[in-house]
């Protein structure tokens, strides 16, 4: 029996046989089961068009599920507007193509990530003090405090990445899920972002879900890695455990390794003084 990733024993995170067909009959994700558990590092790996990008926006309903149900403890099954709502209130966010606003400044950016606390008429006026304190706390985290009043479009790629992270932070979330954070960055600026993402996250006790296509990656940075191949999970275990027959499952289209016994989660294998300071005054 493999080792078993420590986890708590309720997840903060369930799928039930969640699946995703597209509109046209694109089968995305075939049905899954998958836990996520309160303060792992979870790498969901495999090539493009795997399934997960779509299987980690179904964590957050970004994509629908055509089948199954996402639960968490606090709020049961998400469905309806006002669960989804406050899912999502609950988990930060962070893209492979930013989703910033590319004429605002690096503040303001992540002062977004506040806007759901207050109401429509409320967001159109600058928002509390300690709001933007939060903001610019959270841009000094990822070390981009003296960067807070320049526009993003004037960042480098991973200084507009760390945005997205420092936006994240902002929420005081649970959960991030983190889609293909590094595809865009260069080897070494890609190990410092995954570097500061997971500390980060740590120290906060913050449970991270990463989608990744690098296994140097996903075996450095990842506690758990579950990996994907044709809409399917074929590998659930510790990055100590992804072997070279493991591999061959994710991207070789072989039969599927079998995950550990200690695993419950997943498919069976044998089916496949600074100038930013004065804008908080």
């Amino acid at each position: 029996m493999n080792e078993s990733v420590p986890s708590s024993s309720e997840p903060i995170l369930r799928l039930t046989g969640v699946g995703v067909t597209y509109p046209g009959g694109t089968k995305a994700l075939s049905p899954q089961d998958l836990e996520i558990h309160e303060g792992e590092v979870t790498i969901l790996l495999g090539r493009s068009g795997a399934g997960k990008s779509t299987l980690l926006r179904a964590m957050n309903l970004l994509v629908s599920p055509t089948e199954g149900t996402v639960s968490c403890p606090v709020l049961g099954d998400l469905s309806g507007v006002s669960k989804i709502r406050k899912h999502r209130r609950r988990t930060g966010m962070v893209f492979q193509q930013h989703q910033l606003i590319g004429r605002q400044t690096a503040l303001t950016n992540v002062l977004t990530a506040r806007l759901s606390r207050f109401s429509t008429l409320r967001s159109l006026f600058a928002l509390p003090r300690p709001d933007r304190e939060k903001a610019l706390s959270c841009l000094d985290r990822v070390g981009l405090l003296d960067k807070a009043l320049q526009r993003v479009d004037q960042l480098s790629g991973g200084q507009q990445q760390r945005v997205g992270v420092a936006r994240a932070l902002a929420m005081e979330p649970g959960l991030i899920l983190a889609d293909e954070p590094v595809a865009s960055l260069d080897p070494a600026t890609s190990r410092q972002l995954l570097t500061l993402l997971r500390d980060v996250c740590r120290r906060d006790g913050i449970t991270l879900v990463i989608s990744l296509h690098q296994v140097e990656f996903a075996k450095e940075f990842g506690d758990r890695i579950v990996a994907l191949a044709h809409g399917r999970i074929v590998f659930d275990d510790t990055p100590e455990q992804l072997n070279e027959a493991a591999l061959a499952s994710i991207y070789e289209g072989e039969t599927p390794v079998e995950k550990s016994d200690s695993r419950k989660t997943g498919v069976d294998a044998s089916s496949t003084k600074d100038p930013a300071l004065a804008a908080v005054r």
